[in-house]
């Protein structure tokens, strides 16, 4: 058996035009609303959809006309303190502490998940995930796309940093006997038939 997951990432909204770590209550913006309705005739039929808690995620899934439930293992890692906050007021605030989290996996100075345990927690999933028959879409946060291909392709977890994922597009595991293949961050504007 041959599982598919298929991660879609949210369309744009002010979260990420200010690298803010993300509330999940920032709502798509116009020009994001209208990039996901314009896309939604380039996503083929999958056996199921499944979206991040997060409003953009929630919002993306909708304006592609997709419908499933919202699982909170795949909602984007918990900032904790920094939550709301630009990534430059932290920096600003507590540059040492914004060094140590970015360099160090198994940090949290702001008191929510270290990187370690979101890659952790995206991998447990992953491993459910490789019992699914069919296809999965999932719309979710960029940092769960990046915690599952260090996952899939057995990197070591510093490499998250590494890793950036557009806006609304597709990056694809297929998995099975124990190890996942990786097809990277297709644009959902552009239609291709081997996904």
């Amino acid at each position: 058996m041959t599982s598919r997951v298929t991660f879609i990432s949210p369309a744009m909204n002010a979260a990420l035009r200010r690298a803010r770590f993300d509330d999940g209550w920032t709502p798509l913006d116009d020009i994001g609303t209208a990039q996901a309705r314009s896309a939604a005739a380039t996503l083929r039929p999958a056996a199921r959809v499944l979206t991040s808690p997060g409003l953009r995620c929630r919002e993306t899934a909708e304006a592609l006309g997709l419908h499933g439930p919202v699982v909170p293992e795949l909602a984007g890692p918990d900032m904790g303190g920094w939550r709301g906050r630009t990534l430059d007021e932290v920096s600003a605030a507590e540059p040492e502490s914004v060094g140590r989290w970015l360099t160090d996996p198994d940090r949290a100075p702001h008191g929510g998940e270290s990187v370690r345990e979101f890659c952790d927690r995206i991998a447990r999933w992953l491993a459910d995930a490789r019992d699914l028959d069919g296809r999965t879409l999932a719309v979710v946060e960029p940092e769960v796309v990046r915690a599952a291909v260090v996952h899939a392709l057995g990197m070591p977890v510093a490499a998250f940093w590494r890793l950036d994922v557009a806006p609304l597009t597709a990056t694809a595991l297929s998995g099975r006997s124990g190890r996942w293949n990786l097809r990277l961050g297709r644009p959902l504007a552009a239609p291709d038939s081997d996904d």
